[in-house]
């Protein structure tokens, strides 16, 4: 599997109304501090692809810029359906919304 598959695997579990950052996708996908790769991922994702890429934001829980001058306001407003509340900054609150997930660790050895 490669790692944008990976990453893409891991988008799909985000739920309905909740957010996850680039960084969180990266940990959980077992590629810690490859963040921009979560970016590149999802810029190379085909357009019907079924991955609720509008559930990835940064980690400031704002909605990043993308190459199509649109693609934040599509973003915003796919969130807003998904009721993901925006403050007058922008800013969605990760306290709120961020995905909540057990991270796996790895067993320490004694």
């Amino acid at each position: 599997m490669t790692s944008f598959e990976r990453f893409y695997a891991v988008i799909k579990r985000i739920p309905k109304g909740k957010v996850a950052t680039y960084g969180q996708i990266a940990r959980l996908a077992g590629l810690p501090r490859h963040a921009r790769q979560v970016g590149f991922a999802l810029a190379a994702l085909p357009e019907r692809a079924r991955v609720p890429w509008q559930r990835v934001v940064n980690a400031s829980g704002e909605v990043s810029a993308r190459e199509h001058p649109n693609s934040q306001a599509i973003q915003r407003v796919m969130l807003e359906r998904e009721k993901i509340e925006f403050d007058q900054r922008g800013r969605i609150s990760l306290a709120g919304f961020q995905w909540k997930v057990r991270e796996r660790r790895t067993a320490r050895p004694s």
